[in-house]
C-alpha cells in the first residue's frame, strides 16, 4: 500500500486531498503538515513513497524543500499559480495540480504515480535478479474508474467501448458495464491516444476490439457504434496507421 504525505499550509486544501485519497482506498496517509519545516524533517525520519506538495508556504516554499531533500520521494505538486509549473517538472515531480483541485483531474495525477510506482519496481527487480529467469508478462495497462461508490481499477484491454452519457461515462466490458461520473472529454484525456479513439461526440472505441468498419459505423463484436460525420476522416487516418 503507498505511503503519502500531505504538505500544505491551507487546512481545507489538506482536506480536500484527503478526501480524495479516502474515495480511492489502498492510499495510507502517514501525516499531514501545515508547517513545511516540521514536513521536512519528517521526510528525513520516516520517507514515504508520495508527498502533495503545496508550492507556496511560509518559511520554505515547496520547491526550496524539495531541492532540499537528498532522498525524494514522488512528488504531486499543488497550487493556485501556473507559472511554477515549468520549474517542478524539471525536478521530474509526478504531476502538477491546480487548485481548486478536481476529482477527475487527481485521478490523473494518481495514475501517473501508480505507473511511474510499477516501472521503478521493474526496474529495481530487475537489478536484483542473480540469473537470467524465464520471462514474465509486464502488469497489464489499467484505469481507474470511481464507479458504484466505489474506485475500480480496469484493464485498458477489457474495454470494448465508452459511451457518454451527459455527465456520465458508461464503459462497456466483456462482463459487465460501469456507470462513472466523468464528463466523457475528461475521460478521453485519460486514455492512451494510439489505442482508443473518439468516433462520435458519444463514442470512444479501442483499436484492438474494432472487428470491421464502414464510413457510417463500427462493428465490435455485438455492438455496432456510429462514426459522426465530423470524425470521419480524422477515424480513418488513425485507423490506417
Amino acid at each position: 500500500m503507498p505511503t503519502c504525505y500531505i504538505i500544505d499550509d491551507e487546512p481545507i486544501a489538506i482536506d480536500i486531498i484527503r478526501r480524495y485519497l479516502d474515495k480511492l482506498e489502498g492510499f495510507e496517509v502517514k501525516g499531514t503538515f501545515e508547517e513545511p519545516l516540521v514536513a521536512f524533517h519528517a521526510l528525513k525520519q520516516e520517507p514515504v513513497n508520495l508527498i502533495f506538495l503545496d508550492i507556496q508556504m511560509p518559511g520554505l516554499s515547496g520547491l526550496e524543500m524539495l531541492k532540499a531533500l537528498t532522498q525524494k520521494p514522488a512528488v504531486i505538486l499543488t497550487t493556485a499559480h501556473r507559472e511554477y509549473a515549468l520549474e517542478g517538472f524539471e525536478l521530474d515531480v509526478v504531476d502538477y495540480l491546480l487548485k481548486p483541485i478536481e476529482f477527475q483531474r487527481f485521478l490523473k495525477a494518481i495514475d501517473k504515480f501508480l505507473e511511474r510506482q510499477a516501472s521503478f519496481t521493474k526496474s529495481y527487480d530487475n537489478r536484483e535478479e542473480q540469473a537470467p529467469a524465464p520471462a514474465t508478462s509486464q502488469p497489464e495497462p489499467t484505469i481507474l474508474v470511481r464507479a458504484n461508490r466505489k474506485s475500480v481499477r480496469v484493464r485498458l484491454s477489457d474495454i470494448l467501448y465508452i459511451e457518454g452519457m451527459k455527465d456520465y461515462v458508461k464503459i462497456i466490458l466483456p462482463e459487465e458495464t460501469l456507470l462513472a461520473k466523468e464528463l466523457i472529454g475528461d475521460f478521453e484525456q485519460r486514455l492512451p491516444p494510439g489505442q482508443f479513439f473518439r468516433i462520435h461526440r458519444s463514442f470512444i472505441v479501442p483499436r484492438d476490439k474494432i472487428d470491421a468498419f464502414t464510413a457510417m459505423d463500427v462493428e465490435i463484436g455485438k455492438y455496432e457504434i456510429p462514426i459522426g460525420r465530423t470524425y470521419k476522416a480524422a477515424f480513418m487516418e488513425w485507423i490506417e496507421k
